[in-house]
């Protein structure tokens, strides 16, 4: 396959890799010309995954469609992907670790983030449901953006159910402009239905349908003489015309969908022991998901087989984890420590006869992170992340140690 180059605009979009028998892949972009670029860079083979190199070596050909915004990519990117459901963003997914975005069948409905594994608990509930979504952070900031043009309802109650409990208030949500104030009753269902069709219509990629309704309506309250009303709708037609995903830009720049062959939402697991001079000895290990700490996935070990020797009890640590091969496989590995420590982690991720990439947090006496090793392509990529989630694992196994070393006091073992 020949490298596109320059016939790929420098837009948001979603791009599609192909071959004779339909599409491969599909995925978004800030930039649609630096994305496809970056498939093909001479040091492919060590900064990407090999189910993405595999794929590469299957394509022939690479399509795209360009976007108005990075928002209207990465909707467009989970509507594609659930209509043609391509072989390398399918492979190895899991639905319920996805998110979607959902409405409710209410009088004034609610708009909400839920996780696959939660739907079936949400069935009777819902009226539409758009996703999956693999990026639960980017999902998130883009239902903040969705949120400032089109202010919905997600936790507070409507005002007839506040009624009996007394006056009813505005919520914190009303106050700031992301509720239309549902709670203290000044919207009412016909105009909040209105608030909730453009919502789903935005999520079914129809905006130029929004727009135009905006319009008509925007010109029906000039004529009547309503100018604040028309005010406000042509301040949201304003906003759909250049939308502000500023943050969205900023994630996709410094968080690139092809590092790590990220086929799927990224997962990162990180490892850490705590002990006072051999006793106690526990090992912790925590997660991140999409940039998000995904505390229900923490898991925390007492370390049975080593005292004083953290290598060893790494080992045994994270022996034990590839134990567990029902949980998800890691995209990156962090552990807590040296070369030692990088060399025992490797010796496990070999033996698992899995490849994931390894990087190592080098601490000084004070135990601040003096250097990152590891592969220098991740390192630049996820720096930021990783440092983070180390401190988080840090935070963990001290926090279980100390719980365990103040229960045995307690109980005069110790």
């Amino acid at each position: 396959m020949k490298k596109l180059g320059k016939k790929l605009p420098d837009k948001p979009g979603v791009y599609f890799f192909r071959n004779k028998k339909g599409i491969l892949y599909i995925g978004k972009a800030t930039s649609l010309r630096s994305r496809v670029r970056s498939y093909f860079s001479s040091d492919l083979g060590e900064t990407r995954g090999p189910k993405l190199v595999k794929m590469l070596g299957e394509a022939s050909s690479v399509d795209y469609k360009e976007t108005d915004s990075v928002l209207e990519a990465l909707i467009l990117e989970a509507a594609l992907i659930k209509k043609h459901q391509p072989y390398y963003n399918t492979i190895e997914k899991d639905d319920k670790s996805f998110n979607y975005v959902v409405i409710t069948k209410e009088a004034f409905p609610r708009v909400l983030v839920v996780r696959g594994k939660d739907l079936p608990e949400w069935t009777e509930q819902i009226k539409e449901s758009f996703g999956p979504f693999p990026h639960g952070l980017e999902l998130r900031e883009a239902l903040k953006i969705v949120r400032k043009i089109f202010p919905f309802r997600d936790t507070c109650l409507p005002r007839e159910a506040l009624a009996k409990w007394g006056v009813p208030k505005r919520c914190f949500n009303a106050q700031i402009g992301l509720c239309p104030g549902v709670c203290s009753g000044e919207i009412s269902k016909q105009e909040y239905a209105k608030v909730i069709r453009s919502i789903s219509l935005f999520f079914r990629g129809k905006k130029q349908e929004i727009i135009k309704g905006l319009r008509k309506h925007m010109k029906q309250e000039a004529k009547l003489r309503n100018f604040e009303k028309a005010a406000v709708l042509r301040n949201k037609i304003f906003a759909l015309e250049h939308i502000n995903d500023v943050a969205m830009y900023r994630r996709n720049s410094t968080r690139p969908s092809t590092a790590l062959g990220a086929i799927r939402g990224t997962r990162i697991e990180a490892y850490d022991v705590a002990h006072i001079s051999g006793t106690n000895t526990v090992g912790a290990m925590v997660v991140m998901e999409d940039g998000v700490f995904a505390k229900h996935e923490y898991k925390r070990f007492k370390i049975r087989g080593f005292k004083n020797d953290d290598p060893g009890s790494l080992n045994e640590l994270l022996e034990r984890r590839f134990r567990h091969t029902e949980w998800r496989k890691a995209d990156l590995i962090v552990v807590d420590g040296g070369q030692a420590q990088m060399n025992v982690a490797q010796i496990i991720i070999r033996n698992s006869k899995f490849i994931i990439p390894l990087a190592g947090v080098l601490k000084d006496d004070k135990h601040k992170p003096l250097k990152i090793l590891g592969d220098s392509a991740v390192v630049r990529d996820y720096h930021h992340d990783i440092l983070a989630i180390n401190a988080e694992a840090h935070r963990f196994a001290l926090a279980y140690h100390r719980l365990r070393r103040d229960s045995l006091v307690l109980n005069g073992k110790s």
